[in-house]
C-alpha cells in the first residue's frame, strides 16, 4: 500500500505535470520534443492492464498530439519487482499513445536512487532499460524566493529531498513566498510537507520567522498559521505560569482557555495569573 510520503510526492506532479518534463530536461539533461502543454494522464488509460502493472502517474507532453509520455514512478525503497514492471509501463504506454515514452523515477533517498539507476537487462539483445532517476544529487536546491514563486512544486520537492541537510532552513524560507500565489488548501498541504521534511533546527528557524512579524503575509493560510502560532505560544505561557504557581487547571478551565481566539485576552489572563489565588479568578471580570 502506498505510503503518505509516496502519495504526497505524486501530488506534486499531479498539481504541476510540467514538473516531470522540467526534471528530465533541467536536472537530468534529457532532450525533449517541443510541446505546448503537459497533462497528467487520467486513470482510465491504464485500467486495461492488471493492477500490479499500473504506473504511479503518466504525464503527456502535447502539441497537436502526444509527443512524449513520461511514466513517473516514486520510489522510496528498492523493489525487485520494478525490474519487471517498469519495462511493461513503457511498452504499454508506447503502444497506447503511439509516441515515444520515457521513465522518470523520483527517489529522494540517495541509496534508493543508486539502486533505481542500475541498467535493467530485459533478455533481448540491445533492449536495456536505463531509468532516468531524480535522486537528491539531481533534485535542485531551491534557496531563492523567485525560484519558488515560479515553480512552487519544485521548491517543495527540494525541501523533501534536502530538508534534513544544512540548506534546510534556506530552502524552507524560499518556499514561503511561493505559497502566497496558490490556493489556501494547497498551501497548507505544501507547508505541512515542508515542515515534515526539515531537521529540527530548520523547523525551529522557519517557525520563528513566521511568528516574528518581519515576513509580509498575503494569503489567508499564512495569516491563519501566524495567528494560530501566536495563540499557542500565549496559551503555553499562561499554563506554565499557572502551574508554576501551583494552581490546578482542571479540564473545564483548560478547554475554556483553549477555546479563546483573542490574543488580547490571553495577555490579560497572563497579567492576572501572577497574582490570583485560584484559576477560577482568571475568568472573573
Amino acid at each position: 500500500m502506498p505510503s503518505l510520503r509516496h502519495e504526497a510526492l505524486l501530488e506534486l506532479f499531479r498539481n504541476r505535470p510540467a514538473l516531470a518534463a522540467e526534471l528530465l530536461r533541467d536536472a537530468l539533461g534529457v532532450e525533449l520534443p517541443a510541446y505546448a502543454e503537459a497533462r497528467a494522464e487520467s486513470a482510465e488509460l491504464t485500467q486495461v492492464v492488471p493492477t500490479e502493472y499500473r504506473a504511479d502517474l503518466v504525464v503527456q507532453l502535447w502539441a497537436d498530439k502526444p509527443r512524449l509520455a513520461i511514466v513517473v514512478e516514486v520510489q522510496l525503497s528498492p523493489d525487485e519487482e520494478k525490474r519487471y514492471s517498469w519495462p511493461v509501463y513503457l511498452t504499454h504506454m508506447r503502444a497506447r499513445l503511439r509516441c515515444p515514452t520515457s521513465l522518470l523515477v523520483v527517489a529522494p533517498e540517495a541509496a534508493v536512487a543508486r539502486w533505481c539507476g542500475q541498467p535493467m537487462e530485459t533478455g533481448h539483445r540491445g533492449f536495456v532499460l536505463r531509468p532516468h532517476v531524480a535522486g537528491p544529487e539531481r533534485i535542485p536546491v531551491i534557496t531563492r524566493a523567485e525560484q519558488a514563486r515560479e515553480a512552487v512544486e519544485l521548491a517543495v520537492l527540494s525541501a523533501m529531498a534536502h530538508g534534513q541537510g544544512e540548506s534546510g532552513a534556506a530552502i524552507a524560507e524560499a518556499v514561503l513566498p511561493g505559497l502566497e500565489g496558490i490556493d489556501d488548501e494547497r498551501a497548507r498541504f505544501y507547508f505541512d510537507l515542508v515542515m515534515c521534511s526539515l531537521n529540527d533546527a530548520a523547523r525551529t528557524a522557519l517557525e520563528a520567522l513566521m511568528r516574528s512579524g518581519t515576513y509580509e503575509y498575503q494569503s489567508e493560510f499564512a495569516r491563519h498559521y501566524v495567528a494560530q502560532g501566536r495563540k499557542e505560544g500565549e496559551m503555553s505561557a499562561l499554563l506554565a505560569v499557572l502551574e508554576a504557581r501551583g494552581l490546578q487547571v482542571d479540564e473545564q478551565a483548560r478547554q475554556r482557555i483553549a477555546a479563546c481566539t483573542e490574543l488580547e485576552q490571553f495577555q490579560r489572563w497572563l497579567r492576572k495569573a501572577v497574582s490570583i489565588q485560584s484559576v477560577q479568578e482568571l475568568f472573573e471580570s
